[in-house]
């Protein structure tokens, strides 16, 4: 089993990058609106797409278990964004897509058929964090069942801001009250917000 299955939704097939979606990739990455609250700066060329992918994709593909997806439309199989699991501790799921696809439903349909990967895959919980300047991806966290844990504030590194993150969390096993609080631990400022 290769350590990134592909999925397939009714408009979308998620697979892994390879080197030749490298034009694409960059047309993902370099977009300053898109990546805003992602952390890295927006890509500028060619050859920083493929430091990117060497760094972010094929080291992860490496490995023996890694969640790290193109996603792509049916009709030319051609990535327009992304969906990705940490391995770490705090099994962080986040994505990211072009932003002429926006508005469209696909990364919650992207991301629900990963989140069904790994429920089947044996995964406890994932968490997932968004800058409170960007709902929406909140929104997305919330479609798929994920509940709002705490906030907590963060030096974001390496573009140096001063970010208010929220964390949600979706649990497998049933043990609902599970919080993974190594964010609310590290942080001098977290609270729980009430009016979410």
């Amino acid at each position: 089993m290769t350590n990134t299955p592909t999925l397939e939704t009714e408009r979308l097939i998620l697979r892994q990058f390879n080197e030749k979606d490298i034009d694409a990739l960059l047309a993902i990455y370099r977009d300053k609106e898109v990546n805003t609250y992602l952390p890295w700066f927006p890509l500028t060329s060619i050859e920083e797409a493929k430091a990117f992918y060497k760094d972010h994709y094929a080291t992860a593909y490496q490995q023996p278990c890694g969640y790290r997806y193109a996603v792509c439309l049916k009709e030319d199989n051609v990535p327009i964004g992304y969906v990705h699991v940490s391995m770490e501790e705090a099994h962080d799921f986040g994505y990211g897509l072009r932003k002429e696809f926006w508005h469209q439903g696909i990364i919650s349909e992207a991301s629900k058929a990963v989140v069904e990967q790994l429920r089947k895959d044996g995964f406890r919980f994932i968490t997932a964090t968004h800058d409170v300047k960007n709902p929406r991806s909140g929104n997305v966290m919330k479609q798929l069942g994920m509940q709002y844990k705490y906030s907590y504030e963060e030096q974001w590194q390496p573009k140096d801001i001063l970010v208010t993150f929220r964390l949600y969390q979706l649990n497998f096993d049933g043990l609902n009250d599970r919080v993974y609080d190594k964010y609310w631990n590290t942080s001098k400022v977290h609270f729980i917000e009430t009016d979410l």
